[in-house]
């Protein structure tokens, strides 16, 4: 048996799962996202990890593994790092065994990862530097419409038709919303709209990526249910063989990647003989 922990910092949030793997039986034993508002990243993920383990009924020295991903290589009791794309893969898989691939959406960025049925990448493709396809911008959009991430996508998916939106750079689309809320177009038809745009180019990065079947929508944009609606009718309007699903817990996907691997790089060490 092995416990390992996964600890995924972002832009945004702190992500820690800790998991325990026995022969061919993952099981989940903690997980929790932390907010950095404007804290440390390395001090949040301390606390985190402490709380994870207080809710697990683990002690520290307990804890076979524990791996870090994404911004995370610089938290000083981790073992081992492993890549985003990597551990997105593992998450995915973990939590839809059935994906082929993933769209791991970021404050920053996005990426499609195409993966095998263990979890190895195969190919893989991230969207430009520009801030118009990112979590960041939608959550500034939500803040001048006044609205609250969490009604986001309910406002998308239930509007009637979408305003299109700009989906060439931050500035142009945001002139757009500017325009449109001066003129009384409603919030629920803007965020459709820039649902629409970005969900069309994250299509397109799936494409190129050589994504098919089922892809497992992780990242914090996951829970963005207006998001993954616009996905699946940009896929269709494609002509892509495609399937965008978020599962509940596809914000923890990264950290449970990094547990997994993690467990997994642990258990490969001791047949070694060098844990």
């Amino acid at each position: 048996m092995t416990v390992a922990a996964g600890i995924d910092i972002g832009t945004a949030a702190v992500k820690t799962a800790l998991v325990r793997v026995e022969g061919s039986e993952e099981r989940v034993l903690a997980s929790r996202v932390d907010r950095l508002l404007r804290r440390n990243p390395l001090a949040v993920a301390e606390e985190a990890f402490k709380a994870a383990l207080e809710t697990a009924g683990v002690e520290r020295a307990g804890v076979d593994y524990i791996a870090t991903t994404g911004e995370a290589d610089l938290v000083t009791f981790r073992r081992g790092h492993f890549y985003t794309m990597t551990t997105h893969a593992r998450g995915a898989r973990f939590l839809l065994p059935g994906a082929t691939a993933a769209l791991d959406v970021g404050a920053l960025h996005a990426r499609a990862i195409c993966m095998d049925a263990r979890a190895k990448v195969l190919q893989y493709r991230m969207t430009s530097q520009c801030a118009s396809g990112s979590g960041q911008f939608l959550e500034n959009i939500a803040r001048y419409l006044g609205v609250t991430l969490e009604d986001v996508g309910t406002l998308s998916k239930g509007a009637p038709a979408a305003e299109k939106i700009s989906g060439i750079c931050a500035v142009l689309a945001e002139t757009d919303v500017i325009n449109f809320v001066s003129r009384g177009v409603a919030a629920g038809s803007i965020l459709r709209g820039i649902h629409e745009s970005m969900a069309g180019r994250y299509a397109r990065l799936l494409k190129s990526a050589g994504a098919a079947g089922t892809v497992a929508v992780t990242g914090g944009l996951s829970r963005d249910i207006g998001l993954v609606d616009a996905l699946n009718r940009a896929s269709l309007e494609q002509k892509l063989n495609l399937q965008c699903v978020a599962h509940p817990d596809a914000v923890m996907a990264g950290a449970l990647g990094a547990a997994l691997w993690g467990a997994f790089r642990h258990e490969t060490l001791l047949r070694r003989g060098a844990a």
